[in-house]
């Protein structure tokens, strides 16, 4: 039997607004929240290749296909169902297509392979209770072959300060917070679904990811580094996800980021909206409720007429696939559609 999608259709055309879980948004906020992603999914189904993909501004990219993927699941959608579902399995199929003899997944050129391959793996994770027929076993095998290389590695030899972490290639002997978050939420996922992940793996990435915790409150790049609120964001959504709900680390983090908001000047700023906004959703109380308000009032106003949001800085040359599929992925947190997220 398949899951079951909850949504509303409108009357005026075939879009969908999911069936919103108890918010704290005045309910004025939360219809803006529900358009605004509506929006986004056209945007984000018109940009589709014919090839399944999506592309990282020319290119066509894993993990873009697997974060547009995500968007549409965080608003209730699965694949082979609804007005998105072919265009959700045939994206699902391009990225199986594009992981190598390895279990690696391909990455775009001049980017670090293991940013592109925590990313799938985490999609794939998702998705793995939603596919039927001829789809499932290949992501089901998708997902172990992708797991088996990020447990891989993690296993490589490094020095005390870069155990339990993950960086840009598979044979790296150090880490960084940015590349773990990732491997980190793609093994919870699959361990979650009953994928063979050593509850040694997962503990030994929450150590790392505590290391990297500072003592003004937030998480450095690598242990020893200064916070960022995009830094802080990513430490707080690894514990918490992890069990470690409301850890001293993460909630020094929290605060921090309610005295040093994310704006969009900072590096990286799509990045830190996904994981600010996931990772206080999972905090809750009243840290929820502050950057609840400030982020649906800093994204919404940003959305363009096409749907999209805008790609700007440093995460320029990811194009507006990313910053939207981020942005609806963090916006949608709420809707508690994908099972990784749930508290």
């Amino acid at each position: 039997m398949k899951r079951p999608c909850l949504i509303l259709y409108l009357l005026a055309g075939l879009l969908v607004v999911p069936l919103r879980s108890i918010s704290a948004q005045p309910a004025d906020r939360s219809r803006e929240v529900d358009q605004a992603v509506v929006r986004a999914l056209q945007y984000l189904a018109s940009e589709q290749r014919d090839s399944g993909a999506w592309r990282t501004n020319n290119r066509e990219a894993a993990s873009a296909t697997s974060l547009a993927i995500m968007a549409f699941l965080a608003v209730g959608h699965t694949p082979g169902e609804g007005p998105y579902g072919d265009r959700i399995e045939n994206g699902i199929r391009w990225v199986l297509d594009h992981q190598d003899d390895s279990g690696l997944f391909r990455h775009r050129a001049g980017s670090g392979p293991m940013y592109t391959h925590g990313i799938c793996t985490l999609m794939l994770a998702e998705v793995s209770g939603m596919v039927r027929g001829e789809l499932a076993p290949r992501v089901r095998h998708g997902l172990e072959r992708g797991v088996r290389v990020i447990l891989a590695a993690q296993a490589v030899p490094k020095g005390p300060k870069h155990q339990g972490g993950w960086r840009y290639q598979p044979t790296d002997n150090n880490s960084d917070l940015s590349v773990t978050g990732w491997q980190l939420l793609a093994l919870r996922a699959a361990k979650d679904i009953g994928c063979d992940v050593p509850a040694e793996s997962i503990e030994r990435a929450v150590a790392y990811v505590r290391m990297c915790a500072t003592r003004q409150g937030g998480f450095g790049y690598q242990p020893g580094h200064g916070t960022s609120p995009t830094r802080a964001g990513t430490g707080i959504l690894c514990l918490e996800i992890c069990g470690q709900h409301h850890a001293d680390e993460s909630l020094r983090a929290a605060d921090y980021l309610l005295r040093e908001p994310l704006r969009p000047t900072d590096s990286f700023f799509y990045y830190g909206v996904y994981y600010c906004t996931v990772g206080m959703f999972q905090v809750g109380g009243q840290h929820w409720d502050t950057i609840n308000a400030r982020m649906t009032g800093l994204l919404l106003p940003m959305q363009l007429p096409d749907g999209s949001w805008p790609n700007q800085g440093r995460e320029s040359a990811y194009g507006k696939v990313y910053s939207t599929s981020m942005t609806v992925l963090a916006l949608a947190v709420e809707y508690r559609y994908l099972p990784i997220y749930q508290r």
